[in-house]
């Protein structure tokens, strides 16, 4: 099953059980005006149940996304900006609160709302030539796409600040050193390593990872009391699964599980 195309620039595709979308704006480095924001925001809508198990987000081109596109047009001046403010609040939930794992693959460029939109995502891969900046200080503006609760959650808060009050661009090895991404590997290299974090997470139990994704989301804003209630009905849920199930029988059998998601 293949999703729908909700704009020419915004691309789903499926392979097996991984999903790629892909934001195909090059001759912009992937910059999106308000109608490819809604367009991504519906692609990762549809692909949420679509029996897809690992979703990756990335940019045509060599370059991930270099925020909005604030002269590209495409319905940012529909009605008051509070309007398209809350239309780009809907895509920040689209992708961070998909029930799927979902990894951004990050070459060239990621400023602005397109760092907000790979820090939506669960996981960054890195090539070596990334570059990465919270740049809204250096036009003006102050933090938005999520990123004022986003980037804080990822490097901690006084690391956030400082990215955010200076809006200096730092290299894929400095957002590895303070945790911003997962990994970084040689240009040549991304496509295989990435593929081989989305094919370790496409094996897996989906129901199982969909749960353990929630739990971790909720945990920045529940007490441990909390956590431990959501884990106690979680599991509740996952040792009646076929995937339980299969997981036992695997183990006893000495091979490898064959997840169904159910």
């Amino acid at each position: 099953m293949v999703s729908p195309s909700y704009h020419p620039k915004i691309l789903p595709g499926r392979v097996g059980y991984v999903t790629t979308i892909t934001i195909d704006s090059p001759e912009t480095k992937n910059a999106c005006t308000g109608d490819m924001w809604a367009a991504l925001g519906a692609s990762f809508r549809d692909v949420a149940y679509s029996g897809t198990r690992a979703i990756v987000l990335t940019g045509a081109g060599g370059d991930f996304c270099a925020g909005a596109n604030l002269g590209g047009g495409g319905g940012e001046s529909s009605g008051h900006i509070l309007h398209g403010m809350r239309v780009l609040g809907d895509v920040v939930l689209a992708v961070h609160d998909c029930p799927v794992p979902v990894v951004a693959k990050v070459d060239g460029v990621c400023v602005g709302a397109g760092l907000g939109l790979a820090l939506a995502c669960d996981m960054i891969w890195s090539s070596d030539r990334a570059r990465f900046s919270a740049i809204f200080a250096k036009r003006g503006l102050s933090l938005d796409f999520g990123t004022s609760w986003l980037l804080g959650q990822r490097v901690g808060i006084s690391k956030a600040k400082e990215l955010a009050f200076t809006g200096k661009v730092i290299s894929a090895a400095d957002a590895l050193d303070i945790g911003l991404v997962n990994a970084v590997t040689p240009v040549d290299d991304l496509d295989e390593a990435t593929r081989e974090i989305l094919d370790a997470i496409a094996a897996g139990p989906p129901l199982a990872l969909s749960m353990t994704k929630r739990e971790l989301n909720a945990a920045a804003h529940s007490s441990l009391a909390q956590a431990l209630e959501v884990e106690a009905l979680a599991q509740s849920v996952n040792v009646e699964t076929d995937d339980t199930k299969e997981a036992l029988a695997a183990y006893a059998q000495r091979r490898a599980p064959n997840f169904s998601g159910r």
